[in-house]
């Protein structure tokens, strides 16, 4: 509960800090970036960071994509919630490149069941033990659904589309190579990256995510060595105390 606690509080400051700069900060800069902070038990949080125009194109939502759209947080939240989503947050929409952009983010109670999400409804997902020690996260994403239509957009065609994993542990394998043939690896080494151009993304080339990790979280890791190291640290400052009383009786006594 402590450590499910902490990740949500992370993601909550990450969040803020994104939402006050107007887009993330890091790394190159997507049509649509769809990031899973997943856990171990199979939780997750998917923050998505998507042009208006990209969401009507690749998600069907019925909004208005013009840079000029009266859009709100409210109608944003109030449609993905009417596709079956658990919406925790929604951000201002802001502008870039001449088109409005949004965030929000949504909850997962367990990749490992059937997802009601209307807006994540174009992956499945699978999280199974390995080993005793090991799990494998696997995502597939499909097309976009069939009410889907690519809205009037200046797009030229560099654009591009990112899932993220930001794995709970230690990464043993994946299957990530960058549009630039580079691995998709960054950060601590278990955020990974698989990029494709929205142009494939419209045309329904699957995206398919295959990653091996530990099954003991690196938070929880964490944490277990903080509280052995603040445990020794006590432990030393009660054995100092103990020898200096100790030798502060002898020299009463001699006395």
């Amino acid at each position: 509960m402590i450590v499910r606690c902490l990740s949500r509080a992370m993601i909550v400051i990450a969040l803020a800090a994104v939402s006050a700069c107007g887009a993330w900060p890091f790394g190159a800069r997507y049509e649509y970036e769809e990031q899973m902070y997943l856990s171990v038990d199979g939780q997750a949080t998917v923050v998505i960071d998507a042009s208006l125009a990209a969401l009507v194109a690749l998600r069907g939502m019925a909004i208005d994509p013009s840079k000029f759209a009266s859009i709100g947080r409210d109608e944003i939240r109030r449609l993905l919630e009417a596709g079956g989503c658990l919406v925790d947050s929604v951000s201002r929409p802001w502008t870039r490149s001449g088109r409005r952009f949004v965030q929000f983010q949504i909850a997962m109670a367990d990749v490992r069941q059937p997802q009601s999400c209307g807006v994540l409804a174009w992956s499945s997902y699978s999280l199974t033990p390995i080993d005793p020690d090991g799990l494998e996260f696997q995502q597939i994403v499909g097309p976009p659904p069939q009410n889907a239509s690519a809205p009037p957009a200046a797009w030229d065609g560099t654009e591009l589309v990112a899932f993220k994993l930001h794995g709970p542990s230690r990464i043993r394998d994946h299957n990530v190579k960058l549009l630039d043939g580079s691995d998709g690896t960054f950060e601590r080494g278990n955020i990974l990256t698989w990029e494709q151009r929205l142009k494939d993304r419209l045309a329904g080339a699957p995206v398919t995510m295959n990653v091996k990790m530990d099954a003991t979280s690196i938070l929880h890791t964490t944490l277990w060595l903080f509280a052995g190291a603040f445990a020794a640290a006590v432990l030393v400052l009660v054995v100092v105390i103990w020898l200096v009383v100790r030798r502060g009786r002898k020299l009463v006594r001699l006395h």
